[in-house]
């Protein structure tokens, strides 16, 4: 079987290149209460609509923001990763400044800040991407800035 790599090599991932990704997400509430649960979190502003309707702010349940950047993270994959990273080595930075509800529809930007070519793998390099979610009214909703390491495009043979 032969895959299909769609991610970009570290080569093809220069600083200032911004992706805007194909992919767009409605997230409704069994995706947020599936999730919620499955990872074992009991908050009840993702749950209780009672709750989240008389006692808070927002009159209604928030999207788990763990939720949140999962989704950004993976509708990000196809453009950037797919078959050319080695690890997710981690998160700089990760902000959700505008709540996401039950039936927001997101859109996700992946902009290459960074990259440098690793010292201890001589094939591979990190990079930085910045990922931008904004809802249906085009309000960002999560950024995420994280390093990966990634293949540099394989020598022709």
């Amino acid at each position: 079987m032969t895959r299909q790599y769609t991610g970009k090599w570290f080569e093809e991932l220069e600083p200032g290149l911004v992706i805007q990704h194909a992919i767009r997400r409605t997230l409704t509430e069994s995706d947020n209460v599936s999730f919620t649960t499955m990872t074992m979190n009991p908050a009840w502003l993702h749950l209780d609509f009672d709750y989240a309707k008389n006692e808070t702010e927002f009159g209604q349940p928030l999207v788990n923001s763990m939720l949140t950047i999962a989704v950004v993270i993976g509708i990000s994959v196809h453009e950037t990763t797919l078959g050319t990273t080695v690890a997710n080595l981690g998160f700089q930075k990760t902000v959700f400044p505008a709540p996401l509800f039950h039936g927001d529809t997101i859109r996700v930007e992946t902009e290459v800040k960074n990259r440098r070519e690793s010292k201890s793998r001589p094939t591979q390099g990190v990079v930085t991407f910045e990922h931008r979610a904004f809802n249906q009214n085009d309000v960002l909703v999560c950024r995420a800035v994280r390093d990966a390491l990634m293949h540099m495009r394989p020598a022709e043979g």
